[in-house]
């Protein structure tokens, strides 16, 4: 469904900012609370006590980049607030109050936006999210660009990308690639299993797979290393399968590079047994976890024909020290 409309009293040219920012409100119903602790002044007034350390990040989607006219409005409004969720649980936190800033052109439906956002009001709902402000700008025509700030609550501990070391095992939840088909809209960020992997002793270098794993696993990876990943054991979509015989690709290929996956990626120290992590995580959640492979000084990997590695960083077939990807293959890249 395409978020412009060519009838200048059904968009929100008709309505000016006051009158919009009303009905956004009224749009949004409980999660969205009265002036001076929501939307309606300069700057929300946020209660302390929350915590002495507070979590914040933000996200967007823009229309062309992250949904077409093939989303429904709702399912964009969703994923709007769902990226910023799984940078939450990436971090271990719960979810606070939220923010959300557009840039519209003066064509955007009114009806596409109502939809919208009773999408990000049903998902702020489920959990526990108040949208408490933001702000509105006119863009050119075409242009429909959301973005949310979300801070949140840390967990016992605050999950970090660094800490990982050589000889740590790398573990992944969910499935990887053919996100596009559509659980880029679908996915269910993993709040619950990052609070529950704070909580657990030996984890560190967790990251939410967004650019796919290819982009996101160096992140973690400590200077002088690789990853060393077995590859039949690589949790491959049904969707990236499809799209690997619809394209005569590899469904590997995908699985490493399509990103907006949203599963978690961590690291487990090498003086916990995974074995019995993998127990403690079975016991606890539905959610799969796939042990992918373990982190491996860069000097102890080789190429298949026996050369030394030419860089740090780097992902490596367990089996033939192989290089996965050919130079230059990555996941997405922003700006590129």
């Amino acid at each position: 469904m395409n978020p412009f409309t060519p009838e200048p009293a059904a968009s929100v040219a008709a309505l000016g900012e006051r009158r919009l920012l009303l009905a956004i409100r009224a749009w949004l119903g409980d999660v969205a609370p009265p002036p001076p602790w929501g939307m309606g002044d300069d700057c929300a007034v946020l209660e302390t006590g929350l915590a002495e350390t507070l979590l914040a990040t933000t996200d967007g989607v823009v229309y062309g980049r992250h949904f077409d006219d093939d989303a429904a409005p709702a399912a964009v409004g969703a994923k709007l607030v769902k990226r910023n969720l799984s940078d939450i649980a990436a971090m271990g936190g719960m979810p606070g109050p939220a923010l959300i800033n557009l840039l519209l052109a003066r064509n955007t439906s009114m009806a596409w936006l109502q939809e919208f956002y009773a999408g990000v009001a049903q998902c702020c709902r489920q959990h526990g999210v108040n949208l408490v402000g933001g702000d509105v700008a006119q863009g050119p025509d075409g242009v429909f660009a959301a973005h949310l700030t979300l801070l949140g609550i840390p967990g016992p501990s605050v999950l970090k990308r660094t800490g990982a070391q050589i000889g740590d095992t790398l573990f992944v939840t969910g499935e990887l690639g053919g996100s596009i088909l559509g659980r880029h809209l679908t996915f269910t960020p993993r709040l619950a299993e990052g609070q529950w992997l704070a909580r657990q002793k030996g984890v560190r270098g967790v990251i939410d797979v967004t650019d796919g794993l290819a982009k996101d696993l160096p992140d973690i990876l400590p200077p002088g290393a690789n990853a060393s990943l077995d590859t039949a054991a690589l949790p491959v979509s049904a969707e990236a399968r499809h799209l690997a015989e619809r394209d005569g690709g590899s469904a590997l290929v995908h699985a490493l590079t399509d990103g907006e996956d949203y599963e978690l990626l961590f690291a487990l120290n090498s003086q916990s047994a995974p074995d019995v992590f993998e127990n403690l995580w079975r016991k606890d959640w539905p959610t799969p976890l796939t042990r992918i492979g373990k982190i491996i000084a860069a000097t102890d990997a080789t190429h298949a024909t026996g050369q030394a590695p030419d860089g740090d960083r780097q992902l490596r077939d367990a089996l033939t020290g192989a290089l996965l990807l050919a130079p230059g293959a990555h996941g997405y890249e922003h700006l590129h």
